[in-house]
């Protein structure tokens, strides 16, 4: 491997540049492969000329016939936007009917279903334990201190603003006003 290295090194000149006249150069390399008479270099020359007359001709009729494409193009109304609109649906199809994106989205949905199933498994051992928590005896002593707060807490009308308003004494007065202190709620818990 390394044999080769040196010999495309050795001979710098062995291919032409970007822009370098190939006749020339083939000139200048003929120098250093003694082993071909000069007719076979005549005959080599004239053919790499006739090659590189031909790849003209091919260029010029290539840049033609992208000329009439654009035109046509141009005619039928398919712009360089359409064509990218039509390139990536396509793209997107084959994407889509392939068997890795089939197997992908069927695994993906498989675990989409089994998440929303944990979710759901574990929702509701969140709502059983809430459950036993307030069932529990500390967390209805917890309750009932604090709704006996709550009702020491609410101002009861006086009975000169109760007498303005309805006439009279106020039945919802009177309950609250005849309710013990320490009675438990009234209300039974959600179960």
């Amino acid at each position: 491997m390394e044999d080769a290295d040196k010999g495309s090194q050795g001979h710098p000149d062995s291919a032409p540049e970007v822009g370098e006249d190939a006749v020339t150069s083939v000139g200048a390399a003929s120098s250093t492969t003694p082993d071909l008479t000069e007719e076979e270099r005549q005959e080599l020359q004239e053919e790499l000329a006739k090659v590189e007359d031909e790849i003209q001709t091919l260029s010029q009729v290539l840049a033609s016939k992208d000329k009439r494409l654009a035109e046509i193009k141009r005619k039928l109304g398919i712009t360089p936007l359409n064509e990218l609109k039509q390139n990536i649906t396509k793209t997107w199809q084959e994407v889509t009917t392939s068997t890795a994106y089939r197997r992908t989205s069927e695994t993906l949905s498989q675990a989409s279903l089994k998440a929303t199933a944990a979710f759901t498994n574990m929702g509701s051992a969140i709502t059983r334990k809430l459950e036993d928590v307030r069932n529990a005896p500390t967390f209805r002593s917890f309750e009932e201190k604090v709704e006996t707060l709550k009702t020491k807490m609410t101002p009861s009308p006086s009975t000169s603003e109760t007498g303005i308003q309805d006439g009279g004494d106020s039945p919802t007065a009177e309950a609250s006003l005849n309710q013990p202190d320490n009675s438990p709620s009234q209300e039974e818990p959600m179960h």
